[in-house]
Formats: C-alpha cells, structure tokens, sequence
C-alpha cells in the first residue's frame, strides 16, 4: 500500500501523507488539494480499504442518495454516475426514493430522521426553499437542482434559463412561431418547471412573439403518458403549435407518439424539443433533440462537495452553489 501511496503522491506532487490524509480523512486538507490528489487516486485506480478507518474516525463509509423517482430514466442515469463516482472514493451508498414527497424529504434532513450515513445528496421537490435554507442538516448536505442561494448546503445544478432559452431559441431559429411549453408544474417548489419557464419566455420576448397562457401547459408529473395527454390537448386546441418545448425528455416522447397518431411530421409539420438526454430519446423515431446537462459533472462535482464536508468536518467554506455546463443536441426531432 505504501508504494500505492508514494506513486499517488508523486503524481499529485504532494507529500504522503496529505494522500493519506486525503483518502482517511484524518486532519483536513485544503479543497483544491484534495480535489488533484483525487484525481490522481482516480486515475491511478488506488483502492484502499478504509474500512478500519472510518471506525476510529467515527464514520460508516455509507452516503445516502435521495432521488424523487427510482423509475425516472433520467434519476436512474444519474444515480448510476453517483454510485460508481462513490465506488470510487470507497463509499457505499444507499439510495431513498422520495417520491418528491415533503416529509419523506423533512425526515431524511433532521437529527435520527434518517440512515446513519456520512453525508446525504438529495434532489429535493417538495420542500419550500425558505425550509431548506433554515435547515441545520444532521450530516454534509449536497443539494441537486435549483435551491435559494441562501442556506447551509451546497448545491449543484445546471442553469434551466439558459438552457430553456437556448432550446426555445433553436425552435425560433428554424422559422417556429406557435412555440408551445410542456411541463410547467406549479404545485412543486423544486423551482426547476418555473426557470425552464423563464428561459422559454425570455427567448420568445427577445423575438417579439407573443408567449400565450394556452400555449404554457401544466402536468402533474414528467412522465410520457403526461406528455401525451398535453400534447393531444394542445393538437385540438384553437390554435395548435408548429413546435413544442417540453420540460424533460419523456414529456417530449410522450408528445412524439401522439404527433405520430396524428399523422404529422416530425419534423416538418411539428418540431420538439426535450430535456435531460435520456437514452430512450437517441433511439426514437425520429431521434430527439435534447438540452444535455453534463450529468457526469453534476455526479462528479456533487461527490467533490460530500467528500470537502465529510472528511473536512471543520471545513469554514462557504456553502458553494455550483453550475455545471449543458449543451443542445440537435437531431431528428428540429
């Protein structure tokens, strides 16, 4: 192990026992100094067993994953990327399905509400932002989505109004104007629907077109049987869309089926856009077109943020609120 730990070292130009202390957690290591060497753990495929470790240092090893949805494809792609990023620090983790109810969330939060773990990543729906930001969290806390700035947990997310502006943008692009919205859900505090709505908007002002309150469609959830019940509203509607912006990917297949139904043309007589990158959605007929957030970075950076506040327990940083990049993928669907 220790030869391990010497080529490990060298590699991060760093002396062994910051490496030990990085991979034990035993006195604190400066963030960015514990990033490169886990890095360079990462790369190297260092393996050590920290088992014995986490005893004395009074820690289980265990990171809990609360997600809303196991089903979600778009949760379960994440939840994969998290659990091999923890495999690869040595965690384990155990994954909570909250069904994006508020007090399955409020119990994970609190003192012996929930599982004896280091830290807790949750993606929360149902919370208000106001009861997130005074939450004293019982361990680290990273946060998935969009969360008020103010608060004591870091957050990670990517940036819905700019990415709902680009996707809307694209639409206006290719000569749309009847450019509908799917998948605004004001019954949830997660924020994320109400910024996704911000960018269509914003992109359709900066057009000058009109953005109509029929056009702008509440679901009760993302799901494709959601996404066709709307999208088969909007078609018999006074004035149905030439182009459709839905909220994640599987409202936007849902809406594909019934356009096919229909008879239309996709894209000539109908364009979509998703969201999320879903794998389903590269093998529909035709293959979506997509806003991409870089879930791998999301993965990544939010295990960064666990591993600076579980080994680092007097870590005075700043809860940090982190935006990972996205990118629109053009395919069949535009």
């Amino acid at each position: 192990m220790s030869s391990r730990l010497k080529d490990v070292a060298a590699r991060a130009g760093v002396s062994v026992r910051t490496v030990s202390n990085v991979v034990s957690g035993s006195a604190p290591v400066a963030p960015e100094t514990r990033r490169r060497v886990q890095e360079v753990i990462d790369e190297l495929g260092y393996r050590p067993n920290l088992a014995a470790r986490s005893l004395r240092a009074g820690r289980t090893g265990i990171i809990g994953l609360a997600i809303p949805e196991l089903h979600s494809p778009y949760f379960g792609e994440l939840a994969g990327l998290l659990v091999d990023g923890a495999q690869r620090r040595s965690w384990t983790v155990v994954i909570d399905q909250t069904r994006g109810d508020a007090d399955a969330e409020r119990r994970l939060l609190v003192p012996g509400g929930g599982r004896m773990v280091d830290g807790l990543i949750i993606s929360p729906w149902a919370l208000d932002p106001a009861e997130l930001a005074a939450t004293e969290p019982a361990v680290p806390l990273v946060l998935l989505g969009e969360r008020s700035p103010h608060g004591a947990a870091d957050h990670v997310a990517v940036d819905n109004v700019a990415a709902a502006d680009e996707a809307t943008s694209h639409l206006i692009g290719l000569g749309h104007r009847r450019i509908a919205a799917i998948g605004l859900q004001p019954h949830l505090h997660n924020g994320t629907a109400r910024l996704r709505a911000e960018g269509y908007r914003r992109a359709l002002d900066r057009a000058g077109l009109p953005h109509e309150p029929a056009a702008q469609r509440s679901t009760a959830a993302l799901h494709r049987a959601d996404g066709a019940r709307t999208m088969a509203e909007l078609l018999d509607g006074p004035s149905a869309p030439d182009a459709v912006f839905a909220f994640s990917d599987e409202l936007a297949l849902g809406a594909l089926h019934v356009a096919h139904q229909r008879g239309l043309r996709v894209p000539e007589d109908i364009a979509i856009v998703g969201f999320d990158d879903i794998e389903d959605g590269r093998y529909s007929h035709p293959a979506l077109t997509t806003i991409a957030p870089d879930k791998q970075q999301i993965a990544e950076r939010s295990l960064q943020c666990l591993a600076d506040r579980v080994y680092s327990p007097g870590n005075t940083v700043p809860p940090q609120q982190l935006v990972v990049p996205h990118r629109l993928i053009r395919r069949g669907t535009t």
